[in-house]
């Protein structure tokens, strides 16, 4: 999509303030994980007890994920939001200023998770009310792209932060800016004037929709591989300095890129395969050398495939689903991401600690993403066709009764 076509996107009308306002929401998102690993890693000793108390933290959000979302359809967004947004930041000080054995992380990390404020479901469901179908999946291709920004400037910052001020520093100012970040969304005029319909579905119908299920499959595989990645990066470098934090951003970059060339690019049912191969044969190329510049390159090759596989997720979600069934159906997807975060992150810490080195959490990551192209080959026909399609949600309708003649 050319640079005239988002500049257009991004003037209509609250558009570039949601994005804004979301991205900044969520900023913590991509300090948390490596705040907690070093934190924990730094008390312990252990990278994997670090990774088991991500693992608690993941499963929480997972747990959470579709049930909080669905409250917003009950509630309203703003109730929900600023409720998770409260005991989250409490669970995060906590963890942060009490000395605390590992089971003591863990359940901390769980009530962390848990309570981790719904944004995404939210923001994805508030999009298609922000524009047209002809709008909806450059813009989620754009937002895709454009969160790659928290995890260029998220790693680099928190990976200083903790490493040459404190670990305790570091987890102090993700609860700072999740305060901030989540005010400023809660406070949007656009949450305030969506209201999610309450969908009138069972709690998890929405999830056994084929291309739901698939969204919530393949996304398990893709954060799974990129858990790995970090893990394993972090590992490599270990306390050194920066350069952790700088491949980490390189990884984003790729995946930044390879979002905004992929704006106006059909998506039809191979859409998906095409996208994971290249992460897949990227994240191969890193078990050949541990080299900062050989990983730096075979992550920026990775990287060109996730943000336009996560934009192909959130487009064949929306235009599956009703629009009072949206928030669900994106907390599943979620939680599908989050497991997926649990698993590579406990994976990939086990790996180190029984190996030794770092080339263990690279072979798991590579082994989630060749899982995840080969799923998108197998089941390449459950995918929809979107490329003449409206991707907007199904609208929700009402029986109408006729009266008898």
């Amino acid at each position: 999509m050319a640079a005239s076509g988002y500049r257009e996107l991004l003037r209509t009308p609250g558009v570039g303030r949601i994005i804004a306002a979301q991205l900044t929401a969520r900023f913590p998102s991509g300090m948390a994980s490596l705040a907690i690993l070093l934190h924990v890693e730094h008390t312990t000793g252990s990278y994997g007890a670090a990774g088991l108390v991500l693992a608690a933290t993941s499963v929480g959000q997972a747990v959470a994920g579709p049930v909080t979302s669905r409250w917003m359809g009950r509630w309203g967004m703003r109730r929900v939001l600023t409720l998770t947004l409260l005991i989250c930041v409490l669970a995060v000080t906590t963890l942060a200023l009490a000395p605390l054995h590992l089971a003591g992380y863990m359940a901390l990390g769980l009530i962390a998770g848990l309570s981790t404020p719904p944004v995404q479901a939210a923001v994805r469901t508030i999009y298609p009310k922000m524009v047209n179908s002809s709008q909806l999946t450059p813009l989620f291709s754009l937002d895709a792209s454009l969160q790659e920004i928290i995890w260029i400037v998220a790693p680099v910052v928190i990976t200083f932060v903790s490493t040459q001020v404190g670990t305790v520093q570091g987890l102090l100012l993700v609860a700072t800016i999740q305060v901030l970040g989540g005010a400023w969304f809660i406070l949007s005029r656009e949450v305030g004037r969506v209201r999610i319909p309450r969908s009138r579905r069972g709690f998890g119908a929405v999830v056994l929709k084929p291309p739901v299920m698939l969204a919530t499959v393949i996304g398990f595989l893709l954060i799974g591989a990129c858990a790995s990645v970090e893990v394993g990066v972090v590992a490599t470098f270990d306390h050194g300095g920066l350069e952790a934090g700088l491949v980490l951003a390189v990884f984003s970059v790729g995946s930044l890129a390879g979002g905004l060339a992929s704006g106006r690019v059909p998506i039809g049912p191979w859409a998906m395969a095409r996208r994971f191969a290249i992460v897949t044969v990227g994240l191969a190329l890193t078990m050949i050398s541990l080299n900062v510049f050989w990983l730096g390159g075979s992550l920026l090759l990775a990287g060109l495939g996730v943000a336009p596989a996560l934009a192909v997720l959130f487009a064949i979600t929306t235009a599956s689903v009703k629009f009072s069934e949206s928030a669900e159906a994106f907390g599943w997807v979620g939680t599908g991401q989050l497991i997926g975060a649990a698993a590579g992150s406990a994976t990939a810490g086990v790996l180190i600690d029984q190996t030794g080195g770092a080339q263990g959490a690279y072979l798991a990551a590579t082994l989630f993403a060749a899982v995840g192209l080969l799923v998108s080959i197998v089941f390449v026909r459950a995918f929809p066709d979107l490329r003449d399609r409206d991707p907007s949600p199904i609208p929700d309708t009402e029986p109408v009764i006729l009266p008898s003649s």
